[in-house]
């Protein structure tokens, strides 16, 4: 009997440019392949400047990955991508070679991981194409809802948003009119509304769609399924507890500049603390950040470890020499990966106090929160942490098992089975409707 298959839709792929998204994608993938009940490809979208070439082949915009005939690179220009609007400018990317690549495989569910760099439009051709089968769109942040890559940061301020307005988009970005806010919110629901099911990993998350105009009853809250790790971290028998790690993307966003700068306030209490930064991407960030990055780590060196990106499998030997992993980022975010592989391998979480963050860790249970954004509450938090006996092994004890991948690939599969389910007795419904229609408009 051959398995129905599930097309899974990626903006980057781990082995080009790695990232949180990306690593669950292919986890997923190779997930649902193991479980055997949908055949599972995985298209994502590569080239310049992510990958270092463009293209390998001439007259197509696709080339296999590895020797699996499953997975794809789709590549596109980046310079095409309308940030404003979540688009391609060359339609045909889609049209075509999109609508083409659907044709050959069809697909009965497209999970979208992400249509960064590839466009809303993307959904629409897939109802376009394959009126049958079933969308699914994982809701991983806030790009839909607010133009500043999706952080929902002010400008200027750097506060926290609690909810988008034309009025309050065009205070951020007095170049861009209201109507113009107005009409990109429209834009991008329209495309949205042929979404089977949203998935959001944290009920924040949910919370904030449905503010935006997506109905609650469209959104299923499952969290990130991780694979187990083949061995935990042991965490040595050091006297103390003052190893503090940073883990993912380096920037702005992710409150890199608040650790650093807590750091500088520990340091110069005389605290015992040793900070190791493991990050990717800084060459992508803009020079600003890039300047203050190097200030503030010239500033506390001696204390301070930057050790550069990481990989999944180095993760039980970097988290061996960690005792508590910090998360400071300045904005929502949803459920970072990092807090759920610092659990994994037993690992106290340091988090800002809003959003996902404080859904995921529970002050004084897993973890310790401190104000998002405020260096001082972080310094005095780690100060805390890395000072009072018996705190660590608490904490450490307060952790509870991570969603399962095995777990989450039943509960996604149940889910595509009954969006196909639905769907097709939509379209039968549909079809005697029509019959019925065409058989009243016969004279008799």
């Amino acid at each position: 009997m051959t398995k129905r298959k599930v097309l899974y839709v990626c903006h980057n792929h781990p082995r080009v440019r790695p990232g949180g998204a990306e690593a669950y994608a292919l986890e997923l993938y190779a997930a649902m392949r193991a479980a055997g009940q949908f055949e599972p490809l995985l298209l994502a979208r590569s080239g310049k400047p992510i990958s270092k070439i463009s293209r390998y082949h001439e007259g197509t915009l696709l080339t296999g990955v590895d020797g699996d005939p499953n997975q794809y690179f789709f590549y596109s220009e980046f310079s095409d991508f309308d940030w404003f609007l979540g688009t391609t400018r060359n339609r045909e990317v889609i049209t075509r070679h999109f609508a083409d690549f659907l044709a050959a495989h069809r697909p009965e569910v497209v999970h979208f991981q992400h249509t960064l760099f590839i466009g809303y439009e993307a959904i629409r051709t897939v109802r376009n194409v394959l009126p049958e089968s079933a969308v699914v769109y994982p809701l991983h942040e806030f790009l839909p809802i607010c133009h500043r890559q999706g952080q929902m940061l002010r400008v200027g301020s750097e506060e926290p948003c609690s909810h988008e307005s034309p009025r309050r988009c065009h205070e951020c970005f007095p170049d861009i009119a209201p109507q113009e806010f107005f009409m990109r919110k429209r834009f991008i629901q329209s495309h949205r509304g042929f979404v089977d099911r949203f998935i959001a990993p944290s009920r924040f998350l949910r919370d904030r769609y449905v503010d935006w105009g997506v109905p609650a009853g469209k959104i299923l809250v499952e969290d990130y399924g991780r694979l187990p790790v083949r061995e935990e971290s042991q965490p040595g028998d050091r006297p103390g507890r003052n190893r503090i790690a940073f883990f993912g993307q380096l920037s702005h966003y992710k409150g890199i500049a608040v650790l650093l700068q807590a750091m500088k306030y520990l340091v110069d209490r005389g605290v015992d603390v040793h900070l190791s930064i493991h990050g990717a991407n800084l060459e992508l960030q803009p020079q600003d950040f890039l300047d203050d990055f190097e200030s503030l780590l010239g500033a506390i060196e001696e204390q301070v470890t930057f050790a550069g990106p990481y990989s999944a499998e180095d993760l039980p030997a970097l988290l061996a020499r960690t005792d508590f992993v910090v998360v400071p980022s300045i904005w929502w975010e949803n459920s970072p990966l990092v807090i759920q592989e610092a659990f994994l391998h037993r690992r106290p979480v340091i988090c800002s106090d809003i959003g996902g963050m404080a859904e995921k860790v529970t002050d004084g249970t897993n973890g310790l929160h401190f104000r998002a954004g405020d260096p001082q509450s972080l310094a005095d938090t780690i100060e805390r942490a890395v000072g009072t006996p018996g705190l660590w092994e608490t904490l450490r004890d307060g952790i509870e098992g991570v969603h399962a991948m095995d777990e989450h690939v039943e509960r996604l599969s149940e889910l595509y089975e009954h969006l196909l389910e639905r769907r097709h007795g939509e379209r039968a419904e549909q079809r005697v409707t029509a019959l019925d229609e065409i058989a009243r408009a016969v004279p008799k």
